[in-house]
């Protein structure tokens, strides 16, 4: 074979290899409002930076004309590339070929794209879009997975690593994104269970739509399975890249650092006590944000208001990110900049159950500590907390095991830990929000902070039940020992006086105090004791 022989046969195999399943079953993708495996790719990575990996790869099963319908690639696209410059690893599954079911060689090149992120030490990306296992290829496709679970562990804490779902993904192809840190889904086009609608009716007689089993706002908003959701693959694809921008490459390195406004208008110079650093220009706009808060938080603690309205208001504009923003709304979780630096926000949700604690909330704000951990993001907890929320269904549901969760996160992490107390911080709810006691680096309290095992109510009809009741006008009494009480206990200067709060701020102190703990605390390095590992309340 001479040159142009070889070339033209190259050219060829090439464009086969391009094609996947044919244009026929592209054209079909397209109608069903998805883009293929290599398109999502294209909109995925930064232009012209993606180098594809195994693309000639076939399978090798014969069994059940398989070898009629082998395609170069076997079913998925793998290969690294760059993402704002930095590199990243892709697997990308091809639904038009074999409807992206996994064999033998498919899963070969998804095996072999973990082991190469791992060795360079970069994040991981795979987008799901699969029929699941090739039953024609029997236990080798089971094989397929269980390496592929494997690696996965065995990158969790070192690397980042994004499922996202454009398509099916059930049985035991969910394990793979479980295990990752994140989940992306589209509505109406992400698909996620263990058993389908048919075998669900088959086994236990119950109806429903593969919407209703395992749609994208299913598990949005009821599993907890998935942490973003977008309507559209291009605007979740970019929502990646918006994660991405938050995280570090791996656990040795910090996030990156962004020139946000704020961060520009520092000069190197010591500035002023208040806004420490800042340029006029951003001082007066960020004066006006901490002047807010005051007006955002009601001084009555019974009444709510929404705790995103504060973290915009001592945060980088418009940096927050929220995760699992429909799951668990009593707890808010996400990261923002500070300074153009990365910050993890851990905050209860007064707009939701009084922002109280509950069984899921509780796996969301554990899970979101742990990944900070891992990756050397600071934590800054905003509390605000009455209880464990109570009841039969949150104590049959495990929240004894779940609220432990927290308590082993915090105490766990390493990371420097930062918490502000703003209203309501009462009994077990109070400790495991990163009180001082569970690790908290620093702790700051508003003015109107209330620290304690209870709230005045219930703490009177307990601590002073015989004095009431003895008392020739009980209700007198209770009005006086609950004044009593809130004058001596629901104030933050108990705590501070022993040491469980470092400083009691005002609201608009909130952001400068909060800048000069993340400077103080920067080069924070502390181990926890070694051991092979600890076994947390799962």
């Amino acid at each position: 074979m001479n040159w142009n022989e070889a070339n033209r046969e190259l050219d060829r195999r090439r464009e086969r290899a391009l094609l996947g399943g044919g244009q026929g079953k592209i054209d079909k993708q397209h109608a069903n409002g998805k883009l293929t495996a290599r398109e999502r790719i294209e909109m995925l990575l930064d232009p012209g930076t993606f180098v594809e990996v195994d693309g000639f790869l076939e399978s090798r099963i014969d069994d059940f004309d398989l070898d009629k319908r082998r395609v170069p690639g076997d079913g998925v696209v793998t290969g690294y590339g760059e993402i704002d410059g930095r590199q990243v690893f892709v697997a990308s599954e091809d639904f038009t070929v074999i409807g992206g079911t996994l064999g033998e060689y498919h899963s070969f090149k998804i095996c072999r794209i973990q082991d190469m992120a791992m060795e360079m030490k970069a994040p991981l990306i795979c987008i799901n879009d699969s029929g699941g296992a090739r039953i024609e290829e029997g236990i080798s496709s089971l094989s397929g997975y269980s390496g592929m679970f494997l690696r996965h562990t065995k990158a969790s804490g070192v690397i980042p690593q994004i499922a996202v779902i454009l398509g099916p993904c059930s049985g035991g192809a969910c394990y793979a994104p479980a295990i990752c840190d994140f989940i992306f889904m589209v509505k109406d086009i992400s698909k996620m269970f263990i058993t389908g609608p048919n075998v669900v009716k088959t086994v236990i007689n119950e109806e429903v739509s593969v919407e209703e089993l395992g749609g994208a706002e299913v598990h949005a908003k009821k599993s907890g399975v998935s942490h973003f959701t977008y309507d559209t693959e291009n605007e979740c694809l970019m929502g990646v890249r918006k994660l991405l921008s938050y995280l570090p490459s791996n656990w040795t390195e910090k996030p990156p650092v962004v020139n946000t406004p704020e961060r520009q208008s520092i000069p190197s110079r010591v500035g002023r006590v208040f806004g420490r650093g800042e340029s006029a220009r951003q001082d007066n706009a960020l004066k006006a944000k901490a002047a807010k808060l005051k007006d955002i938080v009601p001084d009555n603690s019974r009444h709510a208001y929404d705790v995103k309205e504060v973290i915009d208001c001592i945060v980088d504009e418009g940096s927050f990110f929220e995760v699992q923003k429909e799951f668990a709304t009593n707890a808010v979780v996400g990261w923002c900049r500070m300074e153009g630096k990365v910050v993890g926000i851990v905050a209860n949700q007064p707009n939701s159950m009084g922002g109280s604690l509950d069984y899921h909330a509780s796996d969301k704000i554990a899970r979101f500590i742990r990944f900070c951990d891992c990756f050397n993001i600071p934590l800054v907890t905003l509390i605000d907390v009455p209880a464990f929320l109570p009841g039969t269904a949150q104590e049959h549901n495990g929240i004894i095991r779940h609220g432990a969760k927290i308590l082993y996160a915090y105490s766990e992490a390493t990371v420097p830990k930062i918490s502000l107390i703003m209203r309501k911080a009462y009994g077990g709810a109070y400790i495991a929000m990163n009180s001082k006691e569970m690790g908290a680096d620093i702790v700051y309290a508003w003015p109107i902070a209330e620290i304690a095992v209870m709230g005045a109510d219930g703490a009177v009809n307990i601590a002073f039940k015989r004095k009431i009741k003895a008392a020739a006008d009980p209700e007198a009494m209770r009005a006086q020992c609950k004044k009593e009480y809130e004058d001596r206990f629901l104030n933050p200067y108990v705590a501070a006086s022993r040491g469980y709060v470092n400083e009691v701020i005002k609201p608009e102190e909130t952001r400068d105090a909060l800048l000069k703990a993340l400077r103080g605390l920067k080069n924070k390095q502390t181990e926890n004791p070694k051991k092979k590992h600890g076994n947390i309340p799962l």
